[in-house]
């Protein structure tokens, strides 16, 4: 049972445990009419300590479609973390007030410190650079419900892989199932960390390998997930100008890629992808961001202890 459980990092439900969340968020995907009123006289708090928006209003559509309200505030300069009020102090607060808290806070562990001080479920919904365990449930979701499986699949990751936290992540979770292989696409500049081959794909001996154009790699994948190359993260502006046509996908560089490839994009998007892609039928990543909300509606609902019949 989910039921009370913290969320604050993507391996911290069983494979079983999550397996739960998809097939309830798939049956709402299917009928989310029956599910308006599961969480009636439930309230979701949001501590959103800096800026977002597909997260933020993401959870907050979730709750309201499951019937649920919503309190909180999007900016820490909104909160009395202004005064100097501790997270502690501010969780312990929120607690009284709420079922259910999700946070999202610039500095790494936050939201694990203040699920110290929580006695209801309170959810990551991101610490700085750390971990962003909602967006990694919504790619899997996306994955499963398209591909049907998490088996034996050929993933492409593409962009920037040392600093992306969704694609450290994603090549975590996916890991935990049989026979994947993950190609890794990134200038020199921005490959995979040592951690993440060491750790994840060695230790667990999982089929990787590492190319440099996107075009040398596409026509294999059965998933691709696109992620921005960003220019602050060359030392120099000609290695940037050099590398960064080779990772913008558009519709030649999709004429390579299998009729059933689906591409992936943990959003915003800025040019990595062009806009004549999104009338690709294999481009999925605003179908992405509306599961996104239903893997989320189908969090709540089992950290609440809901289920169709309501919370129980």
């Amino acid at each position: 049972m989910l039921k009370g459980k913290h969320l604050l990092e993507p391996m911290d439900f069983s494979v079983e445990e999550l397996d739960e969340i998809f097939d309830l968020a798939e049956r709402i995907i299917e009928d989310p009419q029956k599910y308006k009123h599961v969480c009636d006289g439930k309230l979701l708090a949001t501590l959103f300590f800096e800026p977002s928006t597909r997260t933020r209003l993401s959870f907050e559509a979730a709750m309201l479609r499951l019937g649920g309200q919503v309190l909180g505030f999007s900016e820490a300069s909104s909160s009395s973390i202004a005064k100097g009020e501790s997270i502690a102090d501010t969780v312990r607060t929120v607690a009284a007030y709420a079922d259910i808290i999700v946070m999202r806070h610039p500095k790494e562990g936050a939201p694990r410190i203040g699920s110290g001080f929580s006695d209801i479920p309170l959810v990551n919904a991101g610490d700085g650079g750390h971990q962003h365990p909602t967006q990694t449930l919504t790619d899997l979701l996306t994955i499963r419900y398209t591909k049907q499986s998490f088996n034996n699949l050929t993933i492409g990751v593409c962009g920037d892989l040392k600093f992306g936290r969704t694609v450290h992540s994603l090549i975590k979770a996916m890991s935990r199932y049989p026979g994947n292989r993950f190609c890794l696409i990134s200038p020199e500049e921005l490959v995979i960390p040592e951690y993440v081959r060491k750790e994840v794909l060695q230790k667990n001996n999982i089929t990787f390998r590492e190319v440099r154009r996107l075009e040398d790699a596409i026509a294999d994948l059965d998933v691709l997930y696109m992620t921005r190359v960003q220019r602050e993260r060359f030392f120099n502006e000609e290695d940037y100008i050099r590398l960064k046509d080779s990772y913008i996908l558009d519709a030649d560089k999709m004429k390579l890629a299998k009729e059933d490839m689906i591409v992936l994009h943990p959003l915003p998007r800025v040019n990595e992808i062009a806009v004549e892609v999104d009338q690709d039928s294999r481009a999925l990543y605003f179908k992405q961001a509306r599961y996104g909300m239903y893997v989320r509606m189908a969090l709540m609902m089992k950290l609440l202890g809901a289920d169709e019949g309501g919370v129980n």
